[in-house]
């Protein structure tokens, strides 16, 4: 895609974007798989990034034929994360970025697959930089979210609950998962991805984004009309 359009409005997503949770959940998915002698790969990895927990519960049980239910998946890897979750890190140039656009008062919306349960483990070092971002939708906690990722359900709630209620071509996202950039322009936003760099990046092209980068450290906000930095 060509030409940028001017946004008003930023939406983030968290898992592997804000927080380096991804690669915790690819620890926690290969634990569980190799209890059944099976192997847990990068290319479902890529198909169940973005989904809702039960989604991607039942994906990966079908996906490696566990002998598993969503349920006892989920009880086996909630024991892994609640150990996992609490030590997680902010990524690179993200920290930078969104207290930049809260300084220039730009409104910040985060739009997390994760459950607000899943969110509190995370963020429980990181009280204050989330609190940066003002309005906040937990889609697999959300009962207006109805679909997860690809879906675009997750941006459409996120942006209404801005208090002025945007236009969906005013919003901003930021994504690292295929099925969030899908989900994103199904909503009608223009999407800037920053993936995993094992990822083909002929893959984010098909799926809509609107900018690829190797890191947020790389980011320019006047791309989008929003506020450069000064240094």
């Amino acid at each position: 895609m060509g030409a940028f359009t001017p946004v008003t409005h930023v939406l983030f997503d968290m898992d592997g974007l804000i927080l380096n949770t991804e690669e915790l959940y690819t620890i926690g998915f290969e634990k569980v798989a190799s209890r059944y002698g099976k192997k847990f790969t990068f290319e479902l990895k890529c198909q169940i990034m973005g989904q809702q927990s039960r989604e991607f519960a039942a994906s990966i049980i079908q996906g490696l034929d566990l002998p598993l239910t969503v349920e006892e998946f989920l009880d086996e890897t909630r024991a892994i994360f609640s150990e996992l979750f609490p030590v997680c890190k902010i990524m690179p140039g993200v920290e930078k970025l969104i207290r930049h656009l809260h300084k220039n008062k730009i409104p910040l919306g985060l739009a997390t697959s994760s459950s607000k349960e899943t969110y509190d483990l995370k963020t429980q070092n990181h009280h204050a930089f989330f609190d940066l971002l003002t309005y906040k939708t937990w889609g697999s906690s959300d009962p207006q979210v109805k679909l997860g990722k690809p879906h675009p359900d997750i941006f459409l709630v996120a942006a209404n609950r801005f208090s002025d209620k945007p236009e969906p071509e005013k919003c901003l996202v930021f994504e690292d998962s295929l099925n969030g950039v899908r989900a994103a322009r199904a909503a009608g936003m223009q999407v800037v991805m920053v993936p995993d760099p094992r990822l083909d990046r002929a893959l984010a092209r098909e799926a809509g984004a609107t900018l690829t980068l190797d890191s947020m450290e790389d980011f320019r906000p006047e791309l989008f009309s929003l506020p450069p930095y000064n240094d």
